[in-house]
Order: structure tokens, then C-alpha cells, then sequence
């Protein structure tokens, strides 16, 4: 998650990942996906790390890849300088749903890139895929990553036959991540940090034109590439669980509620009822991040109360067939 500020054009510039290396089924390979071996670590907080645990659930791969979650606020990752970015906590009670790194023994995310790589200048970042035979990290890339734990691992997942990127919707599948990404994923975070009303205006302007589209999609069938879970609706869902709770206050993301829109807020019910997901999300952890972590934004850090939604009441997304 990364906390640059959006420049006059609207743009909210993501640095490139570093690690993009591959886990493959090919057992000859540099990193065979075997159980037991890599590990996940990620923010609850962080939506890009949430969707890979959200995928490492829907395949039902948490007995063969080990996950656990940094604490939500910023902290000092260096006593030396003034870096702020994703800790643990030092023990397992510090934090709810947070953990000491058991595979490392490392007190930051910072930490685990200087074990990999003793030059690495580049940001900090969650998800950070670790392989625990080669201490390194194998891919902090989570577009990657979620490819890799939909094919990669099916010999040892629970529920192999899931494809969330079926050969015959990849078209369309692809399409759909890149106008998510660009209008409602990183659309969030142009107007969050707009640095000028203009720059805000284009935003918000981009975002809720992308949010209407999907309420459009949405009243015709019951996931974004059809009446099947796909992708794009994972990398959607996460936004969409942060949005009324967060990024309507902090990131100003206020023209319409979730909740006012009927299809996209049934469709967030729907995906988070099913097997698994309800539990990547942890709003404590989400509020605390966003309110907290960001000063330039919120410099007293002070988190909103509401509007505590509960996301488990029913939903009437079951009238399309699937």
C-alpha cells in the first residue's frame, strides 16, 4: 500500500515491484510449489495483500502456505531514520488478528526485503510471498500472486477445480481488472491524496463513473465477468468492504455510500458470505491504518466510529443462477 501523493493530474504513481519471480507446479523448477514451504505475509489493513489471502482461502491452500498479519498502524521500522511502515507486534496478544514473525524473527516488513536482498532501495510493501527453504522472498506482486494460487498449488488445494481465471473469460477478465484498478482500487486513493481540488475533481469524477458502471453490471448478473466468481470480483470486493467504513471519511470518497448503490452492496454481502472471506477481513485493523498512518491526511489521528455494517445480513444477489 504504498503512500505516495497524487500529482496534479489526478495520477496516484505506484512503484514497480521488485520480486517477480514465479512459484510453478514444475517440480524442477527454481520454486516448486510444495506444501509447507512459502509463506504469506500481509496487513489486514492493505486491500492488495488482502485479495491474495482471500484467493489462498477460496482454494483452500492456509494448510499448505502458512500466512500471518504485520499490525495495522505505522510504526518506526529502523530506530536510525524516519521511515514509517508495516511492524510486528512483539507478541501474539499485542495486536487482535496480528503476530510476531515465527519464520524470520524480523521486527518489520522492512526487515524480511533487507534478508532477501542486502541492496534493495525500493519500498516496503505487503504481500510479501516468502519461501522459507531459500529465505527470500519469492513475488510481492499480488496480481502475480493470485495467479499463482489459482494454478500453481491445485495438487495440494482443497478445492482445485476453482479457476477464478477460466481460459474462456481471460479476455474479458483482464479488461475488467485494469478499469477496476485504475477507477475504483487506485480511483480510492487519487482522491485520498489529491493534492489540488482539480486533482480531486478528475478523481472522484473517474471513481463513482467506475462504481456506476459496475452497479449497471451488477443489476444483469451476479459477478462482474458473469454469474460465476471471477478474479476481478475479489480484487472489487476489497475495495468495496473499506469503502462506507473508510474511504468515504478519509480519502473524502463521499458523493454516494456503498450501501446507497442496491446492487453493489448486496454483491459485497454476497461475496463476503462465502466460505473463508468473511475472515480476511478485520475492520479494526482497516480503521486503524487508514485513520492512523496517514498524518498528511488525518494529522490527529483520530478514527471514526461508524458506521459498523453488518455485511453478514442477506442479500438478494441468488436470483441469477451460477
Amino acid at each position: 500500500m504504498a503512500a505516495s501523493l497524487a500529482n496534479e493530474k489526478s495520477n496516484f504513481p505506484r512503484t514497480a515491484t521488485s520480486f517477480r519471480n514465479f512459484v510453478s507446479r514444475n517440480l524442477d523448477s527454481q520454486f516448486p510449489a510444495e506444501s509447507g514451504r512459502y509463506h504469506l505475509y500481509i496487513s489486514y489493513a492493505c486491500p492488495w495483500a488482502c485479495r491474495c489471502l482471500a484467493i489462498l482461502k477460496l482454494k483452500g491452500l492456509d494448510k499448505a502456505i502458512s500466512f500471518s498479519s504485520v499490525q495495522p498502524l505505522w510504526r518506526k521500522t529502523k530506530e536510525n531514520d524516519e521511515h514509517m511502515g508495516w511492524v510486528f507486534p512483539d507478541s501474539n496478544t499485542e495486536v487482535l488478528g496480528a503476530e510476531p514473525d515465527h519464520i524470520n524473527g524480523a521486527k518489520s516488513v522492512r526487515e524480511l526485503y533487507d534478508i532477501a536482498s542486502s541492496n534493495y532501495t525500493g519500498k516496503y510493501t505487503v504481500p510479501v510471498l516468502w519461501d522459507k527453504k531459500l529465505m527470500t522472498i519469492v513475488n510481492n506482486e499480488s496480481s502475480e500472486i493470485l495467479r499463482m494460487f489459482n494454478t500453481e498449488f491445485n495438487h495440494i488445494a482443497e478445492t482445485p477445480s476453482l479457476d477464478l481465471y477460466p481460459p474462456n473469460l481471460r479476455s474479458i477478465i483482464d479488461e475488467t481488472n485494469e478499469w477496476i484498478h485504475d477507477g475504483i482500487n487506485n480511483g480510492v486513493y487519487k482522491c485520498g491524496f489529491a493534492t489540488n481540488q482539480e486533482a480531486y475533481d478528475v478523481a472522484m469524477k473517474q471513481l463513482f463513473e467506475a462504481l456506476d458502471k459496475c452497479e449497471e453490471i451488477l443489476g444483469k448478473q451476479r459477478f462482474l465477468c458473469g454469474n460465476n466468481l471471477t478474479e476481478p470480483d475479489i480484487r472489487l470486493f476489497v475495495t468495496l468492504i473499506r469503502f462506507d467504513e473508510a474511504y468515504t471519511v478519509i480519502f473524502k470518497c463521499d458523493k454516494r455510500l456503498i450501501r446507497e448503490y442496491s446492487n453493489l452492496f448486496n454483491y459485497t454481502n454476497d461475496i463476503y458470505q462465502i466460505a473463508g472471506l468473511s475472515s480476511t477481513v478485520k475492520m479494526d485493523h482497516i480503521k486503524q491504518n487508514y485513520f492512523g498512518s496517514f498524518p498528511s491526511i488525518n494529522p490527529l489521528g483520530i478514527i471514526a466510529h461508524g458506521p459498523n455494517i453488518d455485511y453478514s445480513l442477506p442479500h438478494n444477489r441468488h436470483r441469477f443462477s451460477s
